[in-house]
């Protein structure tokens, strides 16, 4: 290691003053080194002191004793204009707005390889991978999937009048009326594969049973208090969907009316599901707009179930996983309260003919 001369007291303090006028951590780092070795520390006593390594100490020392304080400085500063200033970001930021498509690539994805060519062509700057992926996180952008929808056939006018008078009618709800979001939700035998961590070079395997099976539940969720109730069927038909109104009936068997807001499903006004509800009048269905299923709430609790259940599960049998499905489903209501599965519950696979068998979440 290079020698530097004893410093003074005053000498070290003058010198990390300037170090912290630059307010630059990485220059302060430097001046720190620097001020020890001044003191006639030795190297390891200094990366114990300023938490760095033994080739830096080296590094910084050397840069002082052949440049003085300006060695000290950010030597970048004289490698010209910086590439990726605000407006190259504002650029990759209009491109992550759009898709390759729009600049004549059939690659339907994005990568940084293909943003440093749009973004060159667009900017006449060239950067490296490494800086892309500095704009990226500058930026907040992640990789993450889509999410496929579906465009409402109706006017947007349409659209939002159908939704204001269900949201009217939630904000002036009565007490002697009860509101809830009914959905269905598939149980498949076979895992649906998510994301999850595992060891570098390790790609975690999903055993399958191969051949699927699902049962089917239906599911309503308060709008007031978060009480789940459901039903479970082998077959997602009209069946399926009256068990659960006469599990609502049997449930609220004071309230004055009960609310049904729920999507457009076949089943959701089929004969056989108008026939139940003439026999049972205090039930009134609210039908969203066709393809909205961020204004149905229970879908939230749907992706709940999948994300602590079915996501990645290892039941080998589809009792175990209905099983695994109807203790979470007792434990979450009323949600949201709690994410971990405790308690049990009864086999959605199992038909719903009489409200004794069908268990209450």
């Amino acid at each position: 290691m290079a020698i530097i001369p004893r410093m003074s007291r005053q000498v070290a303090r003058s010198l990390l003053r300037w170090g912290k006028k630059g307010k630059d951590p990485d220059l302060l780092l430097r001046v720190q080194i620097v001020a020890c070795a001044g003191r006639g520390e030795s190297a390891i006593a200094i990366t114990e002191l300023v938490g760095c390594v033994r080739s830096s100490v080296y590094r910084t020392v050397a840069r002082y004793v052949d440049g003085g304080r300006e060695g000290l400085l950010d030597e970048r500063v004289n490698n010209g204009r910086r590439l990726a200033d605000a407006e190259f970001c504002a650029a990759v930021g209009q491109l992550l707005t759009g898709h390759p498509g729009d600049h004549g690539f059939t690659r339907p994805t994005w990568t940084r390889e293909l943003m440093i060519k749009v973004a060159e062509a667009e900017t006449g700057v060239r950067v490296s991978l490494a800086v892309m992926g500095r704009v990226l996180r500058r930026l907040g952008a992640r990789r993450g999937r889509p999410k496929p929808v579906v465009a409402c056939p109706l006017s947007d006018r349409q659209r939002r009048r159908r939704l204001a008078k269900i949201r009217i009618l939630l904000e002036t709800l009565p007490s002697d009326e009860v509101a809830v979001y009914e959905d269905e939700a598939d149980i498949h035998l076979n895992p649906k594969i998510g994301i999850d961590w595992m060891p570098r070079g390790v790609q975690r395997k999903v055993m399958t049973p191969g051949k699927n099976a699902k049962p089917y539940i239906a599911g309503a969720l308060d709008a007031r208090d978060g009480t789940v109730l459901w039903v479970g069927a082998t077959a997602k038909t009209s069946a399926l969907f009256v068990a659960i109104l006469n599990k609502l009936a049997e449930h609220y068997v004071e309230a004055r009316r009960i609310h049904v807001v729920l999507d457009n499903y076949g089943i959701h006004y089929s004969h056989e599901t108008r026939r139940a509800l003439a026999q049972l009048p205090q039930i009134v269905l609210h039908f969203l707009p066709p393809y909205c299923p961020d204004h149905n709430r229970i879908e939230r609790l749907w992706q709940d179930l999948h994300a602590n259940v079915t996501r990645n599960h290892r039941h080998a049998t589809l009792f175990a996983l209905c099983d695994a499905v109807a203790r979470y489903l007792g434990e979450v209501s009323p949600w949201p309260r709690s994410h971990v599965r405790r308690g049990a519950g009864a086999n959605p696979t199992a038909v719903a003919d009489s409200a004794e068998n069908r268990a209450a979440a």
